[in-house]
């Protein structure tokens, strides 16, 4: 049976604008809340398929991909968390947290917040059980590269080194939790409290990261996308021969697929999609110009590129 498409999901056309994306996300997100349809298996179901369509159909850069290249150009979408319950936090500054299978997220709220919502306690508050160390929180970065791969660090944490392994695909902001490597706890035979490791990730040069989407975008001049042309592109996993097919435009997106970020244990990357800039010449030598007048007349003859 063929996978139905986010449009379907949604009940919208290809073509429905931001405001008909919008009120059948929440017509639908209404009828299918958990809270609404307590252990209804199907309906939870549902409801997480709605928020995944929303979450690329109300992106304009990630509907895009979509509407080219199907879920294989949105990332992260339906390719779940390769972390489990040990990575907390979203990325950036706007934290997110796994609850029941569903992603909750909570914009710019303070990570103590957060887990008071949760526990009932924060940072240091030990979620609220007694004799328990105090959770401590601390943070590493590391290298683009390593975030893709995955790596080990050495940290220190209030005087004690702790090795701790990174694994693939973890993103800017997400959280490690070190279960027994926090604060003692303040009376003999309790609990020591949790290492919640932050994870910065170091910007690349040149590459940037969209879920499981590794984008980038490569120049080429008027010339070269008119005729068709081989370019050298820069990936993760270092460089490869991309073909431009003759009459390409600027702004057109290639993919090139499995060079982007593991998101399932087994190794399955998403892709990488580079975007191709055309650059408009600014500075032309007299010969130059009589050759673009030339071929300006010869195509308002016969049709551009006929």
């Amino acid at each position: 049976m063929a996978e139905r498409s986010y449009y379907d999901i949604l009940g919208v056309s290809k073509n429905a604008s931001d405001d008909e994306i919008k009120k059948a996300y929440r017509k639908l997100a209404l009828k299918y809340h958990p809270d609404r349809n307590p252990g209804d298996k199907e309906a939870e179901k549902k409801f997480k398929e709605v928020n995944e369509a929303h979450e690329v159909l109300s992106d304009k850069q990630k509907r895009a991909r979509y509407d080219q290249f199907g879920k294989a150009g949105v990332g992260g979408a339906g390719g779940g968390n390769p972390f489990g319950g040990g990575n907390p936090f979203g990325q950036g500054g706007s934290y997110s947290y796994s609850f029941n299978g569903q992603n909750v997220n909570f914009g710019d709220f303070d990570l103590n917040d957060i887990f008071n919502m949760f526990t009932g306690g924060g940072f240091g508050g030990g979620f609220g059980r007694q004799n328990r160390g105090r959770d401590i929180r601390a943070s590493v970065a590391i290298d683009f590269k390593d975030a893709i791969f995955g790596t080990t660090k050495t940290i220190n944490v209030e005087g004690k080194d702790i090795k701790v392994k990174i694994p693939a695909g973890i993103d800017d902001g997400q959280a490690i939790r070190l279960s027994g490597r926090g604060g003692e706890a303040p009376e003999k035979g309790g609990q020591p409290g949790d290492l919640y490791l932050i994870i910065r990730v170091k910007p690349h040069k040149s590459l940037t990261r969209d879920g499981n989407i590794i984008l980038s975008s490569k120049h080429i001049s008027m010339v070269d996308a008119a005729l068709g042309c081989e370019i050298e592109v820069e990936t993760i996993d270092g460089p490869i021969t991309m073909k431009v097919p003759a009459g390409t435009q600027s702004g057109t997106p290639f993919k090139l697929s499995g060079h982007g970020v593991p998101f399932r244990a087994d190794g399955d990357r998403g892709p990488h999609i580079v975007e191709i800039i055309v650059d408009t010449p600014t500075k032309l030598s007299k010969k130059q110009k009589e050759i673009l007048e030339e071929f300006r007349g010869s195509s308002k003859k016969r049709g551009l590129f006929n």
